[in-house]
């Protein structure tokens, strides 16, 4: 079988001497949803962070396109295709929805402006609002900033930690739809997600994670589907 288009193989590693992920591997395909799940404290983000170069590897490498990118800075993965959207701190509050969408592009040379309707056209509300100040925005509307301003790098691989984190359900769920659409156009996403079961729902594979390690590996439909993944990480 061919490689995953994005696979962060044999993952170990941590922070400040403590490991964290113990042999852990990731992997998505382009135009797939991967999803990473477990309990809290389960290295969940971590794994996301140690495939964007975020983590030294005390063991194990992260190849994307079957190239070896395990040494490369998380900054010089923007470039190679990799977008990162973390949980956190993923605007600049200050400045207006289409000046944070602009710096999304800062790398490229070329004529932004057809990436620029396409965030649009996938994020209405953003056109409304984009001479808006982004910090301004509900929780929900900041969070299609961020994910908007990683599509503007025109990445083959879209990660988001946590995107749906303090959002109703609502929200949820539209921007679930948003994800699915951005598959669509054959774009590797990546995602560690709280809301295990939802997540599972729209995914091609999870990865159910504990204390570092894989604990399941499957197609959403089929960790869904697993007796012993619903009992004890979906709720039963």
């Amino acid at each position: 079988m061919a490689e995953p288009f994005l696979i962060g193989e044999g993952m170990t590693g941590g922070y400040g001497g403590t490991t964290i992920l113990n042999d852990c591997t990731i992997s998505v395909d382009r135009g797939e949803i991967a999803v990473i799940v477990g309990p809290n404290g389960a290295g969940k983000s971590t794994a996301m962070k140690a495939v964007f170069g975020m983590l030294d590897l005390t063991a194990g490498s992260v190849r994307l396109d079957g190239r070896d990118i395990t040494r490369l800075a998380p900054q010089d993965r923007v470039p190679e295709g990799m977008a990162f959207v973390p949980q956190n701190a993923n605007i600049f509050a200050g400045m207006t929805v289409r000046e944070n969408l602009e710096m999304g592009a800062y790398l490229r040379r070329d004529d932004i402006s057809g990436t620029m309707e396409q965030v649009f056209d996938l994020f209405p509300i953003l056109r409304e609002k984009q001479r808006q100040n982004a910090g301004e925005l509900s929780g929900g509307q900041r969070q299609q900033v961020a994910v908007g301003r990683a599509l503007m790098t025109r990445p083959t691989v879209l990660m988001l930690d946590e995107p749906t984190a303090g959002v109703s359900p609502i929200v949820m769920d539209e921007l679930f739809d948003r994800i699915i659409e951005i598959r669509r156009a054959g774009i590797a996403i990546l995602m560690v997600e709280q809301n295990a079961r939802q997540a599972l729902e729209i995914a091609d594979h999870g990865f159910v994670l504990v204390t570092g390690e894989n604990r399941y590996t499957d197609t959403g439909a089929a960790l869904l589907a697993n007796p012993e993944v619903r009992r004890s990480f979906l709720g039963g």
